[in-house]
């Protein structure tokens, strides 16, 4: 007589290949059912990208969330100081001077009568404004050299070298004095210019790494074997895989830039009374911190902490975008 299978043979043979389909047709409704895939894909079981996936983390970092906060609060009452408060940051009245908190004036009066919590909401105009701009400013000029170096090489890569050491040699605060003070403009667009021009350097750098890095690459090497010309290698294949680390150093950086602001507006050559600025609070308050300690504790306090919402951003996009720290 023939041998008869065991109950798990059976089991298995009753199974056959219908119910390896009604098995994988289960998996496919299921993946229909849900809205991402599995790990390290997206909608429709498709691979997620670089960007989507750091923004996926972005919205999980509580460093992100809480620095994000700060700066969007920055931002708004840059653009609409009027908003919290009603008062003008150049009305002074002297009989008030370095007078403390007072019903309608929570931080108290400086040394020439202003309101302190007025001129500190509008300090947040010019330090954002030329945080920003600088940061654009040196992120475009920067990673536009970087990037054309990097990718052609040869003489051009020389040059740029050669320069950016000559650059890097120069003194960020003594460079400052020795350039700023020759200017008699009281606008931002100095200083702003002033970044620009010792700033671009690193940046440059970071993206001529980037480049080079990236036009290593296979997808590379195929587009230009299919007679990709030179613009749309870098613009399309090149740039979008090598401007993470140029975002990651612009974000940190734009902290860095504003406390120079207030650097340079502290030692006079950066932007001048009747501008307001946080640097410029400083500075006057400073001969009477013993009297009025009021008036340099809250324009200190607001700087420091726009500094550290900054580079905790700056610090939680680099966690994000970069793929060793995964």
């Amino acid at each position: 007589m023939p041998e008869q299978p065991n109950d798990q043979e059976g089991a298995i043979a009753g199974t056959g290949a219908g119910g390896a389909m009604d098995l994988g047709a289960s998996e496919a409704e299921t993946l229909e059912k849900t809205p991402y895939g599995p790990e390290g894909t997206g909608p429709a079981g498709k691979p997620r990208s670089l960007w989507s996936d750091a923004w996926r983390d972005l919205r999980r970092n509580p460093v992100f969330i809480i620095s994000g906060l700060i700066i969007l609060f920055l931002v708004f009452i840059s653009l609409w100081p009027s908003a919290i408060t009603w008062e003008s940051p150049l009305q002074c009245d002297l009989a008030k001077a370095q007078e403390g908190s007072q019903p309608g004036h929570p931080f108290g009066f400086d040394g020439q009568g202003c309101d302190v919590y007025t001129r500190t909401v509008y300090g947040a105009r010019t330090s954002v404004a030329v945080g920003v701009l600088a940061t654009l400013g040196v992120g475009l000029f920067g990673s536009a050299l970087g990037g054309l170096a990097g990718f052609f090489g040869g003489g051009w890569d020389s040059l740029l070298s050669r320069l950016t050491d000559i650059f890097f040699a120069i003194p960020v605060v003594l460079g400052g004095l020795v350039l700023l003070s020759v200017v008699t403009s009281n606008t931002i667009w100095p200083v702003i210019g002033f970044m620009v021009l010792l700033g671009w350097p690193q940046i440059s750098r970071i993206a001529r790494g980037s480049v080079i890095t990236a036009k290593q690459n296979d997808y590379v090497h195929a587009a230009s074997a299919l007679g990709a010309g030179h613009s749309r290698i870098l613009l399309r294949h090149i740039a979008p895989n090598a401007v993470a680390p140029v975002i990651v150093v612009a974000t940190i950086a734009l902290g860095t830039y504003i406390a120079l602001e207030a650097t340079l507006s502290y030692l006079g050559v950066g932007l001048k009374p009747p501008r307001v600025s946080w640097g410029i609070d400083i500075s006057a308050a400073s001969p009477y911190v013993r009297n009025a300690p009021h008036a340099l504790l809250w324009p200190s306090g607001a700087l420091a902490v726009t500094v550290l919402a900054f580079i905790m951003l700056g610090d939680a996009v680099r966690d994000a975008l970069d793929p060793k720290l995964r």
